[in-house]
């Protein structure tokens, strides 16, 4: 499985290197984000792990441009800027993805096996077609049609949807989403989870009269068509 790592910092590449090649990960690195945007054009990666702060071209820039460029292949943002107002921009551009500095070197090869798990296909599928009244998921070009309006949707967005889909009607809590989407236990510190849901309500829902996507206050989300 193969990696590209854009970072600026030669330390923290020498230890994400050496720590994913002892997993048996293969690595290519980049030192800045043009360098970087050349070579995810130019190969075919099993998934991007990109510093934001960067000479060139920084992480979200060059997100937005791959994923302008045709380029769907996940990305997996680094950055020392933790607040929800940078996690929104970086997953607005299309990133799946975002860790805060410092961060454990776990917890770092945890979200990578689970993006390149959802990105290489590896979970379960018992129908290559799901659908709830007009909302369509085509399992296997990865794509989503609600009516007749395409749906784009990041690697991350589309695991969610898809677990949405299949337990339809049913209430979700975090904890569950966490589990089955981001398979790590859930962590009442953090909203990501939230994040998400609006970013989907913003894709699915906000051009259509009916909303599918709902909160249960204190509950959690479930996709529905109101009463």
């Amino acid at each position: 499985m193969k990696l590209l790592i854009i970072e600026d910092e030669p330390k923290t590449v020498q230890s994400i290197r050496q720590g994913l090649e002892e997993n048996g990960f293969e690595v290519d690195i980049a030192y800045d984000g043009l360098i970087g945007k050349h070579l995810a054009k130019r190969n075919p990666y099993d998934l991007i792990v990109s510093d934001i702060i960067m000479p060139g071209l920084n992480g979200v820039e060059l997100t937005r441009e791959l994923r302008s460029e045709g380029v769907e292949t996940p990305v997996l943002l680094l950055t020392a800027l933790g607040g929800i107002d940078e996690k929104l921009m970086g997953f607005d551009a299309g990133a799946d993805d975002y860790l805060v500095k410092p961060f454990e070197f776990a917890e770092l090869l945890a979200r990578i096996r689970v993006l390149t798990r959802r990105w290489n296909g590896s979970m379960p599928i018992a129908s290559n077609i799901l659908r709830y009244t007009d909302l369509e998921m085509n399992l296997d070009s990865k794509t989503v049609i609600r009516g007749e309006k395409k749906i784009e949707l990041t690697a991350r967005e589309f695991a969610l949807l898809e677990f949405m889909l299949r337990n339809q009607g049913k209430v979700l809590s975090k904890a569950e989403i966490a589990e089955k989407v981001w398979d790590v236990n859930f962590d009442t510190g953090t909203n990501v989870i939230e994040v998400y849901i609006n970013l989907l309500r913003k894709k699915v829902d906000k051009d259509f009269t009916t909303r599918l996507i709902h909160t249960q206050y204190g509950m959690g989300y479930v996709l529905k068509v109101e009463d």
